[in-house]
């Protein structure tokens, strides 16, 4: 197993021994994903950090980090949504050691904590601006766990050990006071007086001499401490203030949860020093159990009491007069406003600890919130960001590892180790969100004799997952449902359509077609204040995508669905796919349903999202088979194969070929269902493509044959044609010239008769491949001069590549030069082929070599056995010529083992 450390400079270890991590950038990408390991992180904040100006291969590029990063080092690294994640066990990375110990707070804990760090976090890569945040507040967590670790040792009277703390962080930070005035007593204490004076005087030096400055109260205190040679502070049990005799002191915290797990940042920063602090998050992210927890642990920074008021759906004015009764004020005043001055009044310059839970909004708070002194920690499940000056603490759902760790405390170590699996199927059902994960525990604890397994299968069925998560007084339903009633009615209607997709991100753009009109920021605003909707990160198309929490989702699946919202989405992206496509290289054969519904973004966005057509679909791949298999379901059979259809020019210039097959089967089984017959042909023309692709040309036969009587049927003469050119290409690689020639001819006519230029170009072109397979040159240049001239007129750039591999000698490197500018791997490899043979003609055996590797590897990834076959004999016969005989055979029985499972197929 590989371990990680991120303190000091970045390393992977494999049985305690380093791991070679080769390159900057993927140090940088792997750095990254560790410092929010087992969290998502967009691809384009990984791109950010590692170019200056990311280029436009940037996604294709970080694919090939992460891929070298999985293969070298066994890192589980995975591609998900918008971006890339990082699963490590807290054992095997020492930042998530370091905080897990830290959470717990006992001395030894803290001492272990300290241990790993090894210096400042990745002191071997160049700072970005990017990891500042995390890095500062990793320091932090770091000095606030020594300072806590060395109070410690102070109380304990282990004085010793609290200067060896002490010294290295004086040394870190030359002028916190507070450190020298703790190593000057702690120095006295220990029976060293003449040292501690001579900090004083080191530390007062550095202050005169670097800022100016004459050394504070806290720092004269400590050496007048010293200079009096007095004994360490002896506090005495059960002694109590003359103040705390007569003022009331409400302690009205309720009970701290005992298996509190997690929240390290959150808890850092309620550590630090702050007037007013906001805690938000959605319903049953454990924001209370923060606030209770932290509150406890502050406790002796307020002597004078904690205050603590249930907000919910309360009156201000009643809060107030239970405020006041709990400080011991004689009477009530009668107004609001006089309630709130008596309030301030009372805890002016008190210090005090207020906590205010399941605050609505702003309004709520403000009569709320006291002078200077106290302090205040606000739980809501909206972001209250109107009230000036607060801490903002947003909660997100657990780590994997984290709510691991809250089940198996519920349920018990042995039964988690017996089916871990199992466990972190149900953490995940959670959501990792914590009362979820603690109902689900509550419920395995309550039936001992049960299977983790059990539970993990009634959690599976989405549409029941809200009923199972309820034990008790504990459900999820209920914060869900109130935060649901709280929703405005376009956002309500909203997030009942939203529920019925994937769960993949999402652009806003969505929102506008669910509610059927543009600039709906407003609901998509409401949404994400209520903490039902995530903005997960900004795609390299500059879209923000969106996200529904996966129980929200769950919930909003029990709502009945609008048909017609669902329907115009798929008509978004139908209509913007249809216009992405037309700006590719290559749309011959594209088919589509008239019939189809298209809703339209407005044109600027539209223009602008497929400038680049390509990277758009590269950002939006995975939606586009989402909003297949959506169509498909809810029964939309034309808006499913009429979207895949659209798909199928990206798909084929990119070599997507297992998300062809998964959309074009998912929209046939819906054009059945449905008695579609035209969108059934459509789909098996595309799979039939697919099919040649692969080699399979006996099922690619019989599907373009069942294709094109479909379409004779309907009278579509261009559709009919096109699927005569796949027979015609079955029968050229079958060896079936004359076939061939007989179906390409025939599709000519009836492209020409259809006015179909770009058909006419294709057709050309495989007339004149055919020739040259069958040993005619002339014929071959003839045609392939045709289909190159018309492809030129056109402006088919893609066209005139595949023409001008055929025609070979300098043709060839022009289409090698044009399928790499288009991102064609399929045809370039085509092209790397042909050249090498050119190469190795004229004896240039290094360049064919590696040409021919390269286009084997290719062919390989694509499952183009044929391809990879002639590129696997031409390399046999290079080694061959170079005297290189057993590298030669095997390369050449790879070819004959090729072809024989291809003419076994033909068979």
């Amino acid at each position: 197993m590989v371990s990680f450390q991120v303190f000091g400079p970045l390393e992977a270890l494999a049985g305690g021994r380093p791991l070679r991590i080769s390159g900057r950038k993927p140090r940088m990408l792997l750095a990254t994903l560790l410092l929010d390991a087992n969290h998502l992180v967009s691809a384009d904040l990984l791109a950010e950090v590692l170019w200056e100006r990311p280029p436009r291969s940037a996604q294709a590029n970080l694919r090939t980090y992460a891929s070298s990063l999985r293969s070298s080092l066994g890192a589980r690294i995975r591609a998900e949504g918008a971006g890339y994640l990082i699963d490590v066990a807290p054992q095997d990375l020492d930042l998530l050691r370091f905080e897990h110990l830290v959470a717990r707070r006992d001395p030894g804990s803290l001492a272990a904590a300290l241990a790993l760090w090894r210096g400042a976090p990745l002191s071997d890569l160049p700072e970005h601006p990017l990891w500042t945040r995390r890095l500062a507040l990793l320091h932090e967590v770091r000095l606030a766990a020594a300072r806590e670790l060395i109070t410690a040792r102070l109380e304990q009277g282990e004085y010793g050990e609290a200067v060896a703390l002490l010294r290295p962080l004086c040394a870190e930070h030359p002028f916190r006071e507070d450190l020298w005035g703790q190593l000057m007593l702690a120095l006295h204490w220990s029976g060293r007086q003449a040292e501690a004076l001579a900090c004083y005087t080191t530390i007062r030096r550095q202050l005169v001499t670097e800022l100016g400055v004459e050394p504070g109260a806290g720092l004269r205190e400590a050496q007048a401490k010293v200079l009096d040679g007095g004994p360490p502070p002896v506090v005495a049990a059960g002694a109590v203030r003359v103040s705390e005799a007569v003022v009331p002191v409400p302690r009205q915290l309720p009970p701290d949860v005992p298996d509190f797990v997690g929240r390290v940042n959150e808890s850092v920063a309620l550590a630090g020093p702050f007037s007013l602090a906001v805690i938000s998050g959605p319903p049953g992210s454990g924001k209370s159990a923060l606030a209770v927890h932290n509150a406890y642990a502050l406790a002796d920074r307020f002597p004078a009491g904690q205050l603590f008021l249930s907000l919910a759906a309360n009156d201000p004015a009643d809060l107030l007069a239970q405020a006041l009764r709990a400080m011991g004020a004689a009477s009530i005043p009668d107004s609001p406003a006089e309630r709130s001055a008596l309030y301030r009044s009372i805890l002016a310059d008190r210090p005090m600890l207020v906590v205010l839970d399941d605050a609505m909004d702003a309004s709520q708070v403000r009569p709320l919130l006291p002078g200077r002194g106290p302090s205040v920690i606000v739980t809501s499940r909206t972001k209250l960001t109107a009230l000036p000056g607060a801490l903002q603490i947003q909660l997100k759902p657990l780590s994997r590892y984290e709510a691991e760790d809250l089940l198996r405390g519920i349920v018990g170590e042995a039964r988690t180790a017996r089916e871990p699996e199992a466990a972190a199927a149900i953490v995940r059902a959670c959501g990792f969100v914590p009362l979820a994960v603690r109902i689900a525990g509550a419920r395995l604890a309550a039936r001992p004799g049960w299977p983790l397994a059990v539970f993990q299968s009634r959690l599976m069925d989405e549409h029941r997952r809200i009923g199972e998560l309820r034990i008790g007084d504990l459900d999820v339903r209920t914060g869900l449902d109130h935060s649901y009633r709280g929703l405005p009615g376009e956002a309500a209607r909203a997030l009942h359509t939203l529920g019925r997709l994937s769960g993949a991100p999402i652009p806003g753009w969505v929102v506008d077609a669910v509610l059927d009109r543009h600039r709906a920021d407003d609901v998509t605003d409401s949404l994400m204040d209520a903490d039902l909707l995530r903005l997960v990160g900004t795609d390299r198309l500059g879209q923000p995508r969106y996200q529904l929490p996966d129980l929200v989702r769950c919930h909003a699946l029990e709502q009945d669905p609008d048909p017609a919202a669902l329907a115009r989405v798929v008509a978004g992206w139908t209509a913007t796919t249809e216009l992405a496509t037309a700006k590719l290289p290559t749309t011959v054969f594209t088919l589509s349903s008239a019939a189809a519904e298209r809703w339209l973004l407005p044109r600027g966005t539209l223009d602008r999202l497929t400038a680049d057509p390509v990277a758009w679909f590269e950002v939006e791949h995975g939606a586009l088979e989402d909003a297949v298999s959506l169509a498909a379901a809810a029964g939309m059979a034309e808006q499913a194969w009429g979207l895949a259809a659209a798909m199928v020019p990206y798909l084929d210039l990119r070599c997507h070929f297992d998300t062809w097959q998964r959309t074009h089967r998912t929209a046939l089984a819906a054009a059945r269902a449905a008695g579609d017959t035209y969108g059934e042909a459509a789909m098996l023309r595309g799979l039939a493509q697919v099919c040649l692709y692969q080699d399979r040309y006996a099922e690619s036969e019989e599907m373009f044959a069942r294709a094109r009587r479909a379409f004779r049927e309907f009278g579509d003469t261009r559709a009919e044609a096109t699927s005569i050119c796949g027979l015609g290409a079955v029968a050229q690689f079958r060896g079936r010239h004359p076939i061939a020639l007989s179906h390409f001819r025939r599709a000519l006519v009836m492209f020409g008769s259809t006015g179909d230029l770009s058909g006419e170009a294709f057709t050309r072109q495989a007339i004149g491949r055919v020739w040259l397979k069958s040993g005619d040159p002339v014929q071959a240049a003839r045609w392939l001069g045709q289909a190159l001239r018309l492809a030129q007129e056109l402006g088919d750039v893609h066209r005139e590549g595949c023409v001008s591999i055929q025609l070979g000698g300098h043709h060839v490197e022009r289409a090698l030069e044009i399928f790499e500018s288009l991102g064609d791997p399929h045809c370039g490899a085509y092209a790397l082929q042909r050249l090498a043979g050119l190469q190795a003609a004229r004896g240039d055996l290094v360049p064919a070599s590696t040409g021919l590797e390269r286009s084997r590897a290719v062919f390989k990834q694509l499952g183009d056995r044929s391809g990879q076959a002639s590129s696997a004999e031409l390399l046999g016969e290079l080694h061959r010529s170079a005297g290189r005989a057993e590298l030669a055979r095997d390369y050449l029985s790879e070819a004959v083992a090729l072809r024989g499972s291809l003419a076994a197929e033909a068979v």
